[in-house]
């Protein structure tokens, strides 16, 4: 090795792996099934796009296998390692905000606070949509929503007697579930401003740690 290659070695800072493998396929798969499911929300004239059907199942069981990962999974991947008080996410934002906030080799206070609230409006979000799927007659819920006699426990009567009631009101269980995906996507655009303002604070570019799993080594 040259003596260049040598300076230029020593330079780079020392790098360690956070982000194991399930953790970043699993953010990027969930944030691509989030954006067909949002994007294909409009319905048609028989009920919602299968292309928002499947996108929300999928979410679903991302949200189910996060949440398991959460316990089970590698140190950094654990609520336990970055699960913290709101008063202390709090802080860690407002001095984020000044620009002299202590970095974190995992989610910081304030990510990780992220993460739950978004694993939770995810759930709900996803949870809604079933049972306003199931109200239309349709989906893994259809027959536990049949509640009207006239219907007879037959899906194809409860889906006349869905699309008989959506026509006159929209479900207020679908009301719900579009509030939520809405709130879901504010969310959203609040994680890319606090990503956005740590890269800058910490000189560190999140999203491609997101994408290799490797961050710069902690100088304790």
């Amino acid at each position: 090795m040259t003596s260049g290659e040598t300076i230029q070695g020593t330079n780079r800072p020392p790098s360690t792996l956070v982000w194991d493998p399930l953790v970043r396929l699993g953010h990027w798969a969930l944030v691509a099934a989030f954006a067909v499911a949002y994007l294909s929300a409009e319905e048609e004239a028989g009920g919602p796009d299968p292309l928002h059907v499947w996108g929300g199942y999928v979410v679903g069981a991302l949200v189910v296998l996060r949440v398991v990962w959460g316990f089970v999974g590698p140190r950094h991947a654990r609520f336990s390692d970055f699960v913290r008080s709101p008063i202390v996410a709090l802080a860690y934002f407002r001095d984020l905000l000044y620009g002299r906030t202590r970095r974190y080799v995992g989610h910081s206070p304030a990510g990780g606070a992220m993460v739950i609230v978004l694993l939770v409006c995810l759930a709900a979000t996803v949870a809604t949509g079933f049972i306003a799927y199931g109200e239309e007659g349709k989906g893994p819920l259809a027959v536990v929503m049949v509640t009207d006699a006239n219907a007879n426990g037959n899906e194809a009567g409860h889906r006349t007697l869905a699309e008989r009631r959506g026509a006159e009101t929209e479900s207020t269980i679908g009301e719900l579930h579009g509030l939520m995906a809405n709130i879901t996507v504010a969310l959203v655009a609040a994680h890319i401003f606090g990503v956005a303002v740590a890269s800058f604070v910490h000189k560190e570019n999140l999203v491609l740690a997101m994408i290799t799993g490797r961050k710069r080594r902690a100088r304790d």
